[in-house]
């Protein structure tokens, strides 16, 4: 999931990065419960069925539903994050995310878009340290979108269904 910026450096979350310094000073003016409520989550997939195995695209949308620009508090430096049956980046391996806080800036009415794409695998790690990969079973799947704010309650959150043929 690379994106390139107008000024072709890449952001690594996937988003045009653009600052608008006026936005950033507006949206801190909107409450945060306001704020947190403001955003809308979306995702999607490439197709509705894969064979094992298969890359699986996931696309994600990002709305602020509001005439003004808001920040959202997010819990960890991510801005947003994204897992298959509940299982975060379908990895188990320690991450390394850091845990201050952050915030996710849209500007009035902004929508965010970006991509990650799935390899059909989880990688796992064994009891003795190591990593394995392991295909996903056969069957039903979800795979969700997250934006981490503070309060687990107030997650913004969307999933769809895959199946693994």
């Amino acid at each position: 999931m690379v994106d390139r910026r107008h000024d072709g450096s890449t952001d690594r979350t996937g988003f045009d990065e653009t600052r608008n310094y006026l936005s950033d000073a507006l949206g801190r003016v909107v409450p945060r419960a306001v704020a947190r409520r403001a955003i809308d989550v979306a995702v999607r997939t490439d197709a509705a069925e894969y064979a094992p195995d298969e890359p699986v695209t996931i696309n994600v949308v990002i709305r602020n539903r509001l005439p003004v620009p808001v920040e959202v508090p997010t819990s960890t430096h991510r801005s947003w994050g994204w897992a298959v049956d509940g299982v975060t980046e379908a990895t188990d391996e320690r991450r390394y995310v850091r845990d201050e806080e952050s915030a996710l800036s849209l500007r009035a009415g902004e929508t965010k878009r970006a991509t990650a794409t799935w390899n059909g695998r989880f990688r796992r790690t064994a009891d003795e340290g190591l990593d394995r990969s392991v295909g996903a079973e056969r069957g039903e799947h979800t795979i969700s979108v997250f934006v981490p704010v503070p309060d687990a309650d107030e997650r913004h959150e969307a999933a769809t269904q895959i199946r693994i043929r």
